[in-house]
């Protein structure tokens, strides 16, 4: 599984974003490409390599033609959010693409849409919903498409300070549609003295970074997308890694408890399993063994946290013939793991998902769903338990 952290020390914007995939290896022509797809005949592009406090950078340019630089960009066409949508539903742009994009924008227009009270669809972007940001926001999804991630990852973003002149007049920094964009993340309030997080930077990380911190990685590659100012505290530098999640084992203890039984019923042991596994045992399972003068007995072993030692022996007592039990305490080394339902062709399947160090998935479908659904169906356990786990692991 392949994830990219988006590591905002001095913040994130469209262009910083694009210039660090184009640092990673997204080609130039790709987004020449997806403008041609999108018929912006007016638009340019181009790429440099600068330097931020000695670290080397890939600058993204996004040129209009007709468009003076002293205008701050309030000369580029404005755009309704509709409109927006319009042109990128009917691209040609890949589908991942394209969703991507799509929810970017309808991040922006939600969150415009709340600090003006208007109805998202009656949203005109200015600055965010002009040429140059169009083609950020496709240029940051096409990074991540090229790239294979299949989950993003945002640090704290550091929200600034100061004012910026916009379409509407001054604005306190961070804007008001960053700041509705960047609810429920966490954030470094005051940290900065200029715009660090644009909207069209804080709509990236709200549409398609996950909520919650990033996972221990294996770090394969790093891209750095500069920005046009030179921050008196910082290098204004957007700083991507990619790379494998590292899932450490946990680790915790259990009691073992453990009983060598050879004048019960066998027919009972079932019985005794359950009422263990009902009581909250970790495991419990049986074990052949020979005794002393060449009996054959079972091993009754049950795994237990430590809390519940005293009870689940009393059970063993009451339901087995021992008149003795063993214990000990085991450390254990555990994948961390989720439960959860799973659509097959033939039904939903509840599957164990657990995540091992290296990156590998292993799921456990629960084998009575199978059975249920296999006698019902009328096909093959070992076909339902396949689907099972292709699905587990196409939902991981």
């Amino acid at each position: 599984m392949r994830i990219v952290v988006l590591d905002a020390f001095s913040g994130i914007s469209g262009d910083m974003t694009v210039g660090a995939l184009l640092d990673l290896g997204l080609p130039l022509d790709r987004i020449r490409e997806a403008i041609a797809a999108l018929g912006l005949r007016d638009v340019e592009v181009a790429a440099e390599r600068v330097s931020r406090s000695g670290i080397a950078a890939t600058k993204f340019h996004v040129r209009i033609r007709g468009h003076r630089p002293e205008a701050a960009g309030h000369d580029h066409a404005h755009r309704p959010y509709a409109d927006i949508r319009a042109l990128l539903g009917a691209s040609a742009l890949p589908a991942r693409v394209k969703e991507s994009a799509l929810s970017i924008f309808r991040r922006l227009a939600e969150a415009e849409g709340r600090v003006h009270d208007v109805e998202p669809d009656a949203v005109e972007f200015h600055e965010v919903g002009a040429l140059d940001a169009i083609v950020d926001v496709v240029g940051a999804a096409l990074g991540l498409a090229h790239l294979g991630v299949e989950a993003v990852y945002a640090t704290p973003l550091p929200l600034g300070q100061g004012r910026v002149d916009t379409a509407h007049g001054p604005l306190p920094v961070p804007a008001p549609a960053v700041v509705e964009l960047l609810r429920g993340r966490p954030v470094r309030a005051g940290d900065g003295t200029a715009e660090l997080v644009t909207p069209t930077g804080a709509a990236i990380v709200a549409a398609l970074a996950e909520r919650r911190a990033a996972p221990e990685m294996r770090i394969e590659a790093v891209g750095y997308g500069a920005g046009d100012r030179v921050l008196p505290d910082r290098p204004n530098l957007l700083r991507v890694l990619v790379g494998e999640p590292h899932v450490p084992a946990g680790a915790d203890e259990v009691v073992v408890l453990e009983a060598t039984i050879d004048d019960l019923a066998p027919h009972i042991f079932e019985h005794v399993l359950e009422r263990l596994l009902a009581a909250g045992a970790r495991d419990a399972f049986l074990v052949p063994v020979i005794m002393k003068k060449s009996r054959p007995a079972t091993m009754l072993r049950v795994l237990a946290a430590p809390p519940d030692r005293d009870r689940l022996a009393a059970i063993v007592f009451a339901e087995t013939s021992t008149i003795g039990l063993r214990y000990t305490t085991w450390s254990r080394m555990v994948l961390p793991r989720e439960e959860r339902s799973v659509e097959t062709p033939y039904g939903p399947v509840r599957v164990k998902v657990a995540h091992a160090p290296d990156g590998t998935i292993n799921v456990a479908p629960e084998i009575d769903d199978c059975r249920r659904i296999a006698r019902e169906r009328g096909v093959p356990l070992k076909l339902v338990h396949q689907a099972a786990v292709a699905a587990g692991l196409s939902s991981a």
